[in-house]
Parts: structure tokens; C-alpha cells; sequence
């Protein structure tokens, strides 16, 4: 967690949903995903984004309930879609194509219209937004950033079968939204919705690599996710073991149950595994 949103955590399942379909909008509020996320993106047709832009503003007033309610906007035509959220702002808003003067002018609206405070998570899809995640960092809404990870490889001209190359790009984002001091990065999801299996795979490891959200385009993948990035009953117990003896021994340096050494890093990992679960 970091200074800026200190007590936020970010929803694990992140279910995009194309905002051009109200039928499936009404079908991703009813699903198990921390948040459903409407698109205004590339799910959407040229031809649909006027009436897209109308399901999110009548989707924004219904009385809420049930999964966190995000919009993807396109930073392209942030205006326009920034238009369609002025009556009533969601929990939380993912921003495609983001650099940071479309996070400028995303602040400026957001000034503008004296809305509340809510997250914004920035998607990486090309090398200057890979580059500009420092300088992205420095908007007061964002709180971490994700990848747009097809956009990115095609930009980058990197082969999905280049594996080491992924991850490595994986890792600069994790590294990078640390440093700039933002919670963990959102990771992508996979098109491939049927190989449940390969999903909760790759989602594990997205999970060792330092991320703790993950996006979906299927519901299908929603509890795959969640049930992933939820710590099991055991880490919960060694975090709050690892807590209390930190505690008995004044905040001092001391041993967990197996006897390795607890400092203030471990102390940290703690209470983000609590915070994770909850807890």
C-alpha cells in the first residue's frame, strides 16, 4: 500500500464487459468479480460508442450493489468518454492508451467537476507509456498502472512465443510501480478463456512476479483469478503469527515460528497478505 491510498486494495477480478452491450452489462453485475468493468474501448464498435457511452451513464445511476463498478476509457477520446461519467463518477477508472498528459487532462476534468477521489489505473500499451510510468506516477488519482498487453507486444513487435521477453517486460512494469511508490500493477488477462487450467497457471505466476489483480474478458476466468489471488487460511496464519511476535518482541527484531529472522520487510509482506485477505 502506499502514502497516497493508504488503505486501498485493489479488486482481484476486474471483468471487462463491452459497453455497447447492456445485456451483458446487467450479466457481469450479477457475476462473482470484485469489479465489472464496461468498456468503452476496444471492445466496442466505432459505430456503438454514442450508445455505449449512454448504458454506462444509465448503469452509473442505478442503485448500486454487488460488484465494484469501473469504466475503461480511451485516452484517445477522453473528452467524449469523460462526458458520459460527469453525473456520477465510478468506484474506479481504467484509463487505455495512458501517458501521462492524457493523465494530465484526466486531473484537469477531474478538478474541473469537483468529483470525489477514486482510482485510476493506467494501461501500458505502448514503449513511451512503458518509458513514462514515473512522470504517470505524479497524477494524484493514478494508483498503479496495468498492461494492455496485446497493444503492447504488437508496439514492441515482440511474438507472444517470446516468453523470457514477457516476462521481463512483465517485471519492468512491477519494478517501476514500485519505485514510483504505486500499489501492485493490474496483470493481463488471457484471450483464451476455455483453458481454465493454463489460466490459473499463469495467473500464479502473475501472482510470483508481483502482481495482485488481474483482468478478465469471461466469467469464467473470475473465480480462477479470485480464488488465486486470495491468500489460503495458512499464509493468513503465519501473517498474523508473524505480527504478533513482532509485536511481543517491541517491535524488535525477532524469529517466526520456523525460526527465520522477521524484520520490517517481512513485517510489511505481513499486513499486505491481511490486507489481501482481508483480514
Amino acid at each position: 500500500m502506499t502514502a497516497r491510498w493508504p488503505e486501498l486494495v485493489l479488486p482481484r477480478s476486474l471483468l471487462y464487459v463491452p459497453g455497447n452491450r447492456s445485456d451483458l452489462v446487467a450479466k457481469g453485475s450479477r457475476s462473482a468479480a470484485d469489479a465489472v468493468v464496461v468498456d468503452l474501448e476496444d471492445s466496442v464498435p466505432s459505430s456503438d460508442k454514442t450508445q455505449a457511452r449512454d448504458v454506462v451513464r444509465r448503469w452509473l445511476a442505478e442503485p448500486s450493489g454487488g460488484p465494484q463498478r469501473w469504466v475503461r476509457i480511451n485516452a484517445a477520446v477522453l473528452d467524449e468518454d469523460l462526458a458520459s461519467l460527469a453525473a456520477q463518477v465510478p468506484d474506479g477508472i481504467l484509463l487505455a492508451g495512458c501517458r501521462a498528459a492524457g493523465l494530465e487532462r484526466l486531473e484537469s476534468w477531474w478538478a474541473r467537476e469537483s468529483l470525489p477521489d477514486r482510482p485510476v489505473v493506467g494501461l501500458v500499451e505502448d514503449a513511451a507509456g512503458l518509458r513514462e510510468i514515473g512522470a504517470m506516477a505524479q497524477a494524484p488519482h493514478l494508483a498503479t498502472v496495468g498492461i494492455g498487453e496485446v497493444d503492447l507486444l504488437a508496439h514492441l513487435r515482440v511474438s507472444r512465443s517470446a516468453v523470457a521477453a514477457i516476462d521481463a517486460l512483465r517485471l519492468q512494469v512491477v519494478v517501476d510501480a514500485a519505485a514510483a511508490g504505486l500499489l501492485a500493477p493490474v496483470a493481463p488477462t488471457s484471450t483464451d478463456f476455455r483453458d481454465l487450467d493454463a489460466f490459473r497457471t499463469t495467473t500464479r505466476a502473475l501472482l510470483d512476479l508481483g502482481f495482485r489483480s488481474r483482468t478478465a474478458i469471461h466469467p469464467a476466468q473470475v473465480p480462477v483469478i479470485n480464488e488465486v489471488l486470495t491468500p489460503g487460511d495458512d499464509e493468513v496464519a503465519a501473517a498474523h503469527d508473524v505480527l504478533a511476535r513482532f509485536e511481543q518482541a517491541g517491535e524488535g527484531v525477532t524469529t517466526d515460528r520456523d525460526g527465520h529472522l522477521i524484520d520490517l520487510a517481512v513485517v510489511r509482506g505481513a499486513r499486505e497478505t491481511l490486507a489481501r485477505a482481508g483480514a
